[in-house]
């Protein structure tokens, strides 16, 4: 097999062999096809490596690699999701990756196949997001001949992909299949160790496949060479040169932890005795420090106007109060990337570090600190006490010996309970019936923002594609973190994400990601319970400059765009379990036990 020719883009140069010695030892079972053996040198090592999850869209040029997929599955190796549209494989494989930290592969066959996966490859190069692109294609001499099926596929997705490989075609010479095994080897450390997505463009010349060996035995042999252990996205030491911060005491500092910051963003807060801002998808949204609040008391010159030093952790992408304070000329900012070659540093002007601790716990800041905290809780009590659908319960009434006391009582919780569901009793229900063996996914909408604002603290696992910050893929996201989080039977759990997934999304999200709610024959499906947000298009549009200017005509066509589908009918067409709510006690019975397997649940909301 000639050498891959290296593909990266300008973001990445010089080549580093990964590959550790001795990988010819591993014998595998060869089947005297070159395209059959060069997926099982490929896919077998991958497996060695560490890889669980296969997720492939069937097609003719891939076949080689597929039919390994399936026996790869049948011997127990791997877990393979097959889905019809490359874009919902695409998303399906980034939410695996959010979920377990490391790569699942994607298999497409070539042309258009190739195309749709960018918008998932996007989003885990924004997110920093380790994956595989297992690309099949046309070998070099029916290339540029407009063969069928047949684009430029070597280098499509440019910079955002961390390598890029255009593989030519095996042709069963000596030492091949020893190449493929270095080439997994590579790409794998490559997506982990550069915490992004890798690309192989691998060409196949027919005859295209054979019958592949029984990996039965083989498979007992790759396990017990294999790392069961997720990792935890570390930096890659030749692409990043990144020092450790020790923060000293005396500026009045605050924390801010954006989208999957991670816990270590409460961990410093805490032990600089310093505010928290934290997004509810950035996994640091508890704590005694946590201020809920923060978008008004960042405007504030008593509390925003007098923060002298920003920390920040993860990816801040719901407010326009966070990104103002990191361009003031007065406030210091410190961003904490210990991976990706793009930080989030709105002015420019950041220190970029890798890590960062307190040197001692600020006891100046003590009373800074609980301002913020006190002033939090005082507006979101106000807030709640004045929401339409705040009702204050009389406990003495009800306890009351006077028949009329507690008729008022009980017609009172009646009136609760019947009560419109509001954008505000959602999120509060959902956060609320969400636990820690659970996953929340929250798609891109007004929703995440309603939520953002009002919920307490709470350590759950949070998720959202907010690398881009797209709708797409939301559902098929959720899927695969749903696939991941709660093992196949007999399988061992990555974590302890044994329960209900339950993404929270817009009507419109729910139509863009339609495709992924089918599951074909064969394919598991885990509980996970879709809470579609159903206001008639895209609410969002109405808190945004462009609603107070706009023809109302105009802008129910072109920006809000609602779409006059039922959903009930859609969800029974895709075979899902289906509830409409309208009211404070159907939302709270909907999401309290959601039944096994996939259901939607459809809120019906005001605008």
């Amino acid at each position: 097999m000639p050498e891959p020719a290296d593909q990266r883009g300008s973001r990445l140069q010089g080549t580093t062999s990964l590959a550790p010695d001795g990988l010819a030892d591993h014998a595998v079972p060869r089947s005297g096809n070159p395209a059959t053996d060069a997926a099982l040198a490929l896919l077998t090592q991958l497996v060695r490596e560490g890889l669980r999850h296969i997720v492939l869209s069937p097609g003719s040029r891939s076949q080689a690699l597929a039919l390994v997929a399936a026996e790869l599955e049948r011997a127990g190796a791997v877990e393979l999701h097959v889905r019809i549209d490359e874009r919902v494989g695409g998303f399906l494989a980034l939410g695996i990756a959010a979920e377990t930290g490391r790569p699942a592969a994607i298999v497409t066959t070539s042309g258009t196949a190739t195309a749709n996966l960018l918008p998932a490859v996007l989003e885990a190069h924004h997110s920093n997001l380790p994956m595989l692109v297992l690309t099949a294609d046309r070998p070099s001499e029916l290339r540029g001949i407009r063969s069928n099926q047949t684009t430029v596929q070597a280098g499509m997705y440019g910079a955002a992909v961390r390598r890029a490989l255009d593989v030519g075609a095996p042709t069963g010479a000596d030492g091949e299949t020893d190449a493929y095994t270095r080439l997994a080897s590579q790409a794998w450390s490559a997506a982990l160790d550069e915490t992004g997505p890798v690309h192989l463009n691998l060409a196949f010349r027919e005859p295209l496949s054979v019958a592949v060996p029984d990996l039965t035995e083989s498979v007992a042999e790759l396990a017990d060479d294999s790392i069961d252990d997720a990792p935890s996205g570390r930096p890659h030491p030749a692409a990043l040169d990144r020092p450790h911060l020790t923060m000293p005491t005396g500026p009045r500092t605050i924390v801010i932890a954006g989208n999957a910051a991670g816990p270590g963003a409460e961990e410093l807060a805490r032990a600089g005795g310093w505010p928290l801002i934290a997004e509810a998808s950035s996994g640091a949204h508890f704590g005694p420090n946590l201020v809920v609040a923060y978008r008004r008391l960042l405007r504030e010159p008593e509390f925003g106007g007098r923060v002298q030093r920003a920390i920040v952790f993860g990816h801040p992408t719901l407010s326009r109060e966070v990104p103002a304070l990191l361009k003031r000329d007065d406030v210091e900012v410190v961003v904490v990337a210990p991976v990706g070659e793009e930080v989030y540093d709105p002015a420019r002007s950041a220190r970029i570090v890798a890590s960062v601790e307190a040197d001692s716990l600020d006891e100046d800041a003590r009373a800074w600190v609980g301002r913020w905290v006190f002033a939090s809780r005082t507006l979101l009590e106000e807030d709640a006490q004045a929401s339409a659908d705040h009702v204050a319960p009389d406990v003495e009434a009800g306890r009351s010996n006077s028949p009329e006391q507690r008729l008022a009582f009980a017609k009172t919780e009646l009136a609760a309970v019947r009560a419109p569901v509001t954008r505000r009793m959602l999120v509060e229900a959902l956060w609320r019936f969400t636990w820690p063996h659970d996953r929340l996914v929250l798609g891109a909408s007004r929703l995440i923002r309603d939520l953002d604002a009002i919920v307490p603290g709470k350590k759950i696992r949070v998720h959202a594609n907010r690398g881009l910050a797209g709708i797409d893929g939301t559902i098929a996201t959720a899927i695969g973190i749903a696939l991941a989080a709660q093992p196949a039977p007999g399988a061992s759990p990555h974590g302890q994400g044994t329960g209900a997934t339950r993404v929270l999304l817009g009507d419109l999200a729910l139509l863009h990601d339609v495709g992924a709610l089918l599951f074909g024959e064969g394919e598991r499906r885990p509980t996970i319970q879709v809470v579609v947000g159903n206001d008639g298009g895209g609410t969002i549009f109405d808190s945004l400059e462009v609603a107070a200017t706009a023809p109302a005509d105009a802008m129910r066509r072109v920006l809000t765009t609602p779409q006059p589908v039922d959903v009930a009918a859609l969800a029974a067409a895709y075979g899902w379990d289906y509830r409409r709510v309208e009211t404070r006690g159907e939302l709270d019975q909907a999401l309290s036990a959601p039944p096994a397997g996939t259901s939607i649940v459809e809120v019906l909301l005001p605008r």
